[in-house]
């Protein structure tokens, strides 16, 4: 026997085979990826990504009027509550598009909506008014009891 291969066991896989056996190893799992669908999530993405959830921002609002307060400075108080509220969900998030409010005054026990407000982002950069982008409710001076004498707690003369 030669001292070469007196030392070589018989079992030695050449270097080659080992290389091919490699290379499947590591094709199998690239074809399993290929194959599923996060190549296609990815490539849409990576195309066009996701849309943006923009939303509209809706508030329901209430204030109580004050004492010896008339409807138009009642009135007042609802746009700047209003003028307030939009500019802060404008700011607070992003995604929000338009804003539509309602504020509601309650008044000797009656709530009514005094007013709406609905407004794009654009419309409100452009002018951040609220009497511009709000709808008044007309029948809330009635509802409201404004105009009518208010009822005495004093007690009745004899």
């Amino acid at each position: 026997m030669s001292k070469s291969s007196a030392h070589q066991p018989s079992s030695i896989i050449p270097l080659s085979v080992i290389s091919q056996i490699a290379t499947k190893i590591r094709i199998i799992p690239l074809a399993v990826l290929l194959l599923s669908p996060v190549p296609t999530w990815f490539l849409t993405e990576a195309i066009a990504p996701g849309i943006v959830r923009a939303y509209t921002a809706r508030l329901d609002l209430a204030i109580d009027r004050l004492s010896e307060e008339n409807y138009e400075t009642m009135l007042r108080r609802a746009e700047a509550v209003a003028r307030a509220a939009t500019q802060r969900s404008f700011d607070q998030d992003i995604l929000v598009t338009d804003v539509s409010i309602i504020v509601s005054v309650q008044s000797q026990g009656a709530i009514a909506p005094v007013l709406a407000l609905e407004v794009s982002r654009p419309q409100w950069r452009s002018r951040p008014d609220a009497q511009r982008w709000a709808t008044y409710f007309k029948t809330a001076r009635a509802l409201l009891y404004f105009g009518q004498p208010t009822t005495s707690t004093s007690a009745p003369a004899k």
